[in-house]
């Protein structure tokens, strides 16, 4: 039977005044008209504004700021003239002091509406340069016929087209002040239709770009490239596949390091590897994180998510034992090098997929006084269930999203005999909507 396609309603073409309630978790003002919620881009919490209308959903509607007739105390003059045209960041008109404040109630919001916890006590949060702070970044690249040129940057807000920007205010300066510099390099080559995307990784010692090349490049451009290397000490690579197919173009002999001097560590690690992206805040996450555990000599600890060793050489520095546990088989082999390069024999790593049920692994076979994770955005579901059994008197717990830490923290506490005794948030992404949190779990009964 044909069904008659229902005509969308049309929407109001006048402005609506409204006052905002509070902020989206993606860092749009919300409002409720006639008992519906409204999601509002470019307005804040307690301001009285006028908006359009730009869409309508079932649960809700979507508008954007017409006009601003009382301004929030904490609204500033985004500093990137590309703000509300760029999908970057979300957060830039209201003041980095009030982010922070924002990210750790949506932290303690989470934990109580899922994870039904409340830390004993909330940590200070950690915070750093809010400007030039990003060390790690994916840049799409589009050679736009109708524009006769090529782009380079973050994706336009809510659309998949590449932003017309010329500079990034929150990159590392290396790069970020390179952008309209690096879209005329790529409309000088040959395969400058051809180039999907820009990986940026920047080290204390080296800024590395890696194009993703659909094609092979031919010997002009790759003398382009070389050329442009040169010229700006930026080191080039290309990625004509997956990760694995990355070859050096300039210069020879590159590699990238971070130290950790509180620890005496210096770590390599390659352009497409997981790493912090925010290098100030690293090594005082590092040092917090250290401070909750309360290592002492006589600890055998469990790192879990370990990476190329961002946590577990810091800890072996205080530990008897450390054991890091990574599924990314690359990650685990450069943490071995790391141990090695920073003469540390206290640490061993296991390859496992920690998705998959882990009971039969040796090193579940240990018993652990402390137990350190820092687990992707989707959490440590899997692994949650077994680490009551354990031994561990705390566990810290490190997350990217505060939904699934909620949710983890909900059975560690109500399931597996353990008290939340603090919690709190990491700027490691100032003017996005991104949080960034650490949890200390103790046993209820230590």
């Amino acid at each position: 039977m044909n069904r008659r396609r229902r005509n969308k309603p049309k929407l109001p073409n006048y402005p609506v005044r409204a006052r905002i309630e509070s902020l989206s978790h993606d860092g749009r003002g919300v409002t409720h008209i006639d008992g519906k919620a409204v999601f509002i881009d470019g307005a804040l919490p307690g301001e009285e504004i006028s908006f359009l209308y730009t869409g309508r959903a079932r649960k809700h509607d979507e508008g954007k700021l017409c006009e601003l007739f009382e301004a929030s105390e904490h609204r500033v003059q985004p500093k990137c003239a590309s703000f509300g045209i760029c999908g970057g960041c979300s957060l830039q008109h209201q003041s980095p002091e009030q982010q922070i404040l924002a990210k750790q109630q949506t932290l303690l919001d989470n934990l109580a509406r899922l994870g039904k916890v409340k830390p004993e006590r909330v940590l200070e949060p950690l915070t750093g340069p809010v400007w030039g702070y990003r060390n790690k970044a994916r840049l799409g690249v589009k050679h736009v016929r109708k524009k006769g040129r090529v782009l380079v940057g973050f994706r336009e807000k809510h659309k998949p087209y590449v932003a017309d920007i010329a500079r990034c205010e929150v990159l590392h300066p290396s790069v970020g002040e390179r952008l309209a510099e690096l879209a005329q390099l790529i409309q000088g080559l040959e395969a400058s239709d051809r180039i999907a995307q820009i990986e940026v990784a920047v080290g204390d010692n080296a800024s590395v770009l890696v194009f993703r090349n659909l094609d092979p490049l031919s010997e002009s451009d790759t003398g382009t490239l070389i050329d442009y290397a040169q010229r700006t000490g930026l080191h080039i690579y290309l990625q004509p596949k997956g990760p694995e197919s990355i070859e050096l173009v300039w210069p020879p002999g590159s590699q990238l390091s971070y130290a950790l001097p509180d620890y005496g560590l210096t770590l390599d690690f390659l352009p497409t590897d997981f790493t912090q992206v925010n290098p100030a805040i690293n090594p005082a996450m590092i040092r917090q994180a250290l401070q909750l555990l309360e290592v002492g000599a006589d600890d055998q600890v469990l790192d879990l998510f370990c990476g190329l060793g961002n946590f577990t050489l810091p800890i072996a520095r205080s530990a008897a034992q450390v054991v890091g546990v990574e599924g990314d088989a690359g990650l685990v082999q450069r943490a071995r090098d790391n141990a090695a390069k920073n003469a540390i024999d206290n640490v061993e790593y296991h390859q496992v997929d920690l998705t998959a049920d882990p009971a039969g692994q040796p090193w579940m076979q240990k018993r652990y006084t402390r137990i350190m994770l820092d687990p992707p955005r989707s959490g440590a579901q899997e692994m949650i269930p077994y680490l009551g059994k354990l031994g561990a008197q705390r566990i810290v717990y490190v997350s990217c999203h505060p939904g699934s830490l909620a949710r983890d923290a909900g059975v560690l506490v109500n399931e597996l005999g353990y008290r939340l005794a603090a919690a709190g948030v990491m700027d490691m992404f100032p003017h996005t909507t991104h949080v960034e949190s650490m949890a200390l779990f103790e046993k209820a009964d230590a």
